[in-house]
């Protein structure tokens, strides 16, 4: 029985083979990289989605525009704060924080309007209802008590968006997203030192309402230390 001849070609044949499989997984590892535009769900922050806007800086991710609503939101209830707390706080570490919260969001909301603006990207123009609401009972407060609703209410509220800042810096895409997260990174931690320096901050209160992801709520009295007064001074006894 003779042995059948070679066939021509097979070598040829599968080296063409594995070139077009090469082509076609590096063809499938392109059009991965592009699905996030075309609906991928996010997993992780910073993600690219079917809600990333395309723009000359970079992508605009839903952390990103997030984060534009939420610096844009802060500048539209905070100062409203801070003024309020110039006339009514009862020490000047208080009225100090709310100068701070006036000039920092002066100077934020400059910066996220103008990059908005660069980015074709809508921000709110009001604040929202929680927001007024909160207000409202800030104004019903007074003395002693306003200090530590007001220092507790806005470290809460600092604390809240700290963190978006941070993932921001550290997964954004867009340029002038990365700018300005620099200048809120320095203007919210600067927030943050003023209001724990009024001594007034009841930080049970803002551990438990961060953990539940809750919204600023008013601190009980009793859950807050009064302040260290210095001793009465000496009087003698009446004359009898």
């Amino acid at each position: 029985m003779r042995p059948r001849p070679p066939v021509k070609g097979r070598g040829i044949v599968s080296g063409t083979g594995l070139i077009v499989m090469c082509l076609a997984a590096t063809l499938a590892a392109l059009v991965f990289s592009l699905w996030p535009y075309d609906g991928r769900p996010e997993t992780a922050p910073g993600a690219l989605s079917a809600q990333t806007l395309r723009t000359s800086y970079g992508p605009l991710s839903a952390l990103d525009q997030e984060f534009l609503v939420k610096i844009r939101r802060a500048g539209l209830w905070e100062p409203a704060a801070g003024r309020q707390a110039g006339t009514k706080g009862t020490t000047p570490a208080v009225r100090a924080a709310g100068r701070s919260l006036v000039e920092g969001h002066r100077f934020l909301d400059e910066r996220v309007r103008g990059a908005a603006a660069q980015l074709s990207f809508t921000l709110p123009d009001a604040a929202d209802d929680q927001q007024k609401q909160w207000l409202a009972t800030l104004d019903e407060a007074r003395g002693e008590e306003y200090d530590r609703r007001f220092a507790t209410a806005l470290r809460l509220a600092q604390g809240q968006v700290f963190p978006v800042v941070a993932q921001v810096r550290a997964s954004t895409r867009n340029s002038l997203v990365r700018d300005l997260a620099d200048d809120a990174t320095t203007t919210v931690l600067g927030h943050i030192k003023t209001l724990e320096a009024t001594g007034d901050v009841d930080f049970d209160a803002v551990a438990r309402d961060m953990a539940t992801g809750g919204t600023p709520s008013t601190p009980a009295p009793t859950s807050v230390p009064s302040r260290t007064l210095p001793p009465p001074a000496f009087r003698p006894p009446p004359e009898r």
